[in-house]
């Protein structure tokens, strides 16, 4: 199955939509957490998004088919860039970045994920809630 890393500044906001996709994509669907700093302030760092992107790889591909990362704003997108830098070339080569609204492409990459999509298709379901339209009777 396809696991989500979900980067932010905040861990709050991260835990907060972990329980989003679980709600609506079930509890089977690997999510991992990148938010905020080590030391509980706002902010990212490579090092926590380079743990939790291996921690939903797993130790091989049986464990997992990838990841699709997730990030919020700015500095974010810095760390995960450094982030990747560090992860081998076999484990980069599982790993799916989605330039996607953060809370909307989680929930849509979590149902796709839940319903058994490959790698790819998650990735494509969390960058096509760009355009998911949240006004009423819009």
């Amino acid at each position: 199955m396809v696991g989500l890393v979900l980067v932010s500044h905040s861990q709050t906001l991260v835990e907060g939509l972990r329980d989003i996709v679980a709600q609506f994509g079930g509890d089977d669907v690997p999510v991992t957490l990148a938010g905020g700093t080590a030391d509980g302030r706002l902010g990212t760092t490579a090092d926590r998004i380079v743990a939790a992107i291996r921690e939903v790889l797993g130790p091989s591909p049986a464990t997992s088919e990838g990841a699709v990362v997730l990030f919020d704003f700015g500095s974010a997108a810095l760390s995960l860039e450094i982030a990747l830098e560090e992860l081998s070339p076999v484990e980069r080569d599982r790993v799916r970045v989605a330039e996607a609204p953060l809370v909307e492409g989680a929930f849509a990459a979590g149902v796709q994920a839940s319903v058994g999509a490959d790698l790819d298709e998650v990735a494509a379901a969390a960058v096509s809630a760009t355009n998911l339209s949240k006004a009423i009777g819009g």
